[in-house]
């Protein structure tokens, strides 16, 4: 069958006010940070222009702030004159002459803008930010709506096919909507009426400055996640009004980003929210996007089949594979470069003011920098190791043209993904080993599994160059008493599936130890269940409550567990941003037992002894009947040295290389850039 045949309605073209969009299909908008600078304005065309070359219909770029007072940061990205939409220019360009189109997303911050001279509905300050803002008087209000309105007439000008008017996700806009942060009592407040009449008047201001033949989308915030948010009518009320000002798409928006409910990690059900997409579509006759954890065209064919949507936004997954629609197109939906939701070098980067990235496809925002072009000598090449550093290394390599084989001493492809893949809510994992399975398949990479190949056989195998990234092994602590049966590592726990008792207790409160105590307290089921999912956060129907919230139901622990750290702190401070807190809620959600500050006195039949700080004070014994160990790891190098010993020079990568906290976005980026070079 073909993608046609397979996708009918997602690859189907649609008309959109008086522009007609090739297929369903839009890149939704996601700060780069490549937007900030001048300098960056040839990578950031180049980054657009990869993906228009992909096939996906429409662009949304990063938000740009319609003047200072909206900045995402100081002098963050902003259209606000003529000069900065000249620069512009060399974007909308490079997108048309690839045959697509582009719309800049306008951005006001609001009270997240994370400078002291923010502004907002009302001076209430964002739990996530340090700076309170200044409450608009009503002259201020009408100020920012005609900039609003200039940064359209700009973005025409500078050659955008549209805008898209940032509504959601507690920014400027729908702070102006929410009771939670309007407290006037003005025409801007007091009445559901009074604060949606910002958003549709700068609406009604844009679609009458810049005409009929321009798109002008929305995003709107169709669940708030935040106590306090908007009520159903209300979204609904605003989505009619939008409509009849002549906005021609209304984007779907979940969840403020002071929401405690997750809603872009990888242990969001795919398509979590497309069902209440679904209900407003029903309300409206203009297109309707739906948006979040969408990120495989079947799940995208099934949203538009339903019903749901009459477009689907993808933002990450557009990032992970700019060819996500053209392979979508050739019905090869095995060789698509998955979008996991790590978040590790997107909204990791982008919350710390770093440029965006991908963790499975490091050239994104690098289209310049990181180049794959055909070698100039093919060479014959081994990889050792077929976790996610030899998998890019070897896959990188092969497309350059090199021979390659790939000697991986397991049964299976994937390494340490192997076995975050069955942690609970890391179960996307396995789309990145089945994208290298079929991408080294198409490469004619030669892989040799089950093979612990030795240095002599490299060797004798007349290889021009040798990788090696053969990973990490649990690293055991001298710990009393840790040949004890009840002792078992992280990967005795997860990979071999040992059997572990009711009363557990994980030494190691690192990034593993976390995974493996939501392994321990979750009842895994193969698939991800929404309704399940919904009850531990406590997401309602959105007609049900005001921001969709409700009081969160988590599924009991089958066990009782302990996690404990050597150094003092909170557990999983260190985690990442977008992350972090998602699992600190999960483990206390699931009773999990922290301490820190611990030493390890011991394993014996009694349980696990344990003292705290330097003094060793407060003794205690955990009665537990396992112990998981989950302190760190050890690079896996004797091939090296043995190589070294034969007079062969091999170049280490991934874990073999640095065996610190496991970390896939180094390694694969470390074989692309290491492809790359020879």
């Amino acid at each position: 069958m073909t993608g046609t045949e397979n996708y009918p309605i997602l690859l189907s073209p649609l008309k959109v006010g008086n522009t007609t969009l090739k297929n369903r299909v839009i890149m939704g908008s996601i700060h780069t940070g490549l937007e900030d600078r001048a300098r960056d304005t040839t990578r950031l065309a180049a980054y657009f222009a990869e993906r228009a070359r992909g096939g996906v219909a429409l662009i949304v770029t990063g938000g740009y702030a319609p003047n200072r007072t909206g900045w995402l940061l100081p002098f963050g990205a902003k259209l606000t004159n003529r000069v900065e939409a000249r620069r512009h220019r060399t974007m909308t360009d490079a997108v048309h002459a690839e045959g697509g189109k582009i719309a800049l997303q306008i951005l006001h911050a609001g009270r997240y803008s994370y400078q002291p001279f923010s502004v907002s509905a009302s001076s209430i300050k964002a739990p996530i930010n340090p700076f309170r803002p200044r409450r608009l008087t009503a002259r201020g209000v009408r100020w920012q709506i005609r900039n609003f309105v200039r940064c359209a007439r700009l973005a025409r000008s500078a050659g955008y096919d549209g805008v898209e008017i940032m509504g959601g996700e507690g920014y400027f806009i729908n702070q102006f909507l929410s009771d939670r942060t309007n407290k006037r009592r003005d025409e801007w407040g007091g009445s559901a009426e009074n604060r949606r009449r910002i958003a549709v008047e700068i609406a009604r201001r844009i679609r009458a400055e810049v005409g009929t033949d321009f798109l002008v989308m929305f995003r709107l915030s169709m669940a708030d996640l935040v106590e306090g948010g908007q009520s159903w009518d209300d979204i609904v009320a605003l989505a009619q009004d939008l409509e009849s000002v002549g906005v021609d798409v209304i984007n779907t928006d979940i969840g403020w980003h002071e929401s405690r409910v997750p809603t872009i990690v990888t242990s969001v059900p795919r398509a979590a929210f497309a069902d209440i997409t679904g209900k407003l579509d029903k309300h409206v006759d203009i297109p309707v996007a739906a948006s979040n954890r969408i990120n495989m065209p079947d799940i995208a064919e099934g949203i538009l089949a339903r019903g749901d949507a009459q477009l689907i936004s993808m933002a990450r997954p557009m990032l992970a594979d700019p060819f996500w629609v053209r392979k979508a197109e050739a019905n090869a939906a095995d060789s698509i470069n998955t979008c996991i939701a790590c978040n590790q070098a997107c909204l990791d980067h982008a919350f710390v003011h770093k440029t965006v990235s991908c963790l499975v496809n490091p050239r994104a925002g690098r289209e310049v920098e990181l180049q794959l072009l055909p070698a100039r000598r093919t060479k014959k090449v081994a990889v050792v190791g077929g976790g996610p550093a030899g998998l890019s290394a070897a896959l990188e390599a092969a497309r350059r043209g090199h021979a390659v084989s790939l000697f991986e001493s397991r049964p299976a492809l994937g390494g340490q993904f192997g076995i975050a893949q069955r942690i609970p809510g890391k179960e996307e994992f396995s789309e990145t080993i089945r994208y290298f399975t079929t991408a080294l398949r198409d490469a004619d990479v030669a892989v040799h599994l089950g093979w612990r190949v030795t240095a002599a056989e490299l060797v004798a195998g007349d290889f021009d160059e040798v990788i090696v990234a053969t990973g990490v092994i649990p690293r055991i602590p001298s710990i009393p008493g840790i040949d004890h049966p009840s002792v078992l590592s992280y990967a005795d726990v997860v990979e071999h599936g040992r059997p572990v008792g009711d009363r557990v207790a994980v030494i190691g409160a690192g990034g593993i130890g976390i995974d493996i105590s939501e392994f321990l307290t979750t009842n895994a089921s193969p698939t991800l269940d929404l309704k399940e999912w919904k009850q531990e956060w406590g997401v309602t129907e959105p007609e049900a409550a005001p921001g969709a919230l409700t009081t969160p139901v988590p599924a009991p622990s089958p066990r009782e567990v302990y996690l404990l750290q050597r150094k003092k702190g909170r557990i999983g401070a260190g985690l990442a941003k977008t992350t972090g807190w998602v699992h600190r809620a999960a483990l206390k959600a699931k009773g999990v037992h922290e301490l820190s500050g611990v030493n390890y006195e011991r394993i014996d039949d009694e349980g696990l002894h344990i003292t705290f700080g330097e003094r060793h004070e407060r003794p205690r014994t955990l009665a537990v009947d396992t112990v998981v160990v989950c302190a760190g790891q050890e690079p896996v190098r004797d091939l090296v040295d043995d190589l070294r010993a034969a007079g062969t020079t091999a170049h280490v990568i991934g874990g073999a290389d640095v065996a610190a906290e496991l970390d896939a976005k180094r390694a694969i980026e470390q074989g692309t850039r290491l492809a790359a070079s020879i």
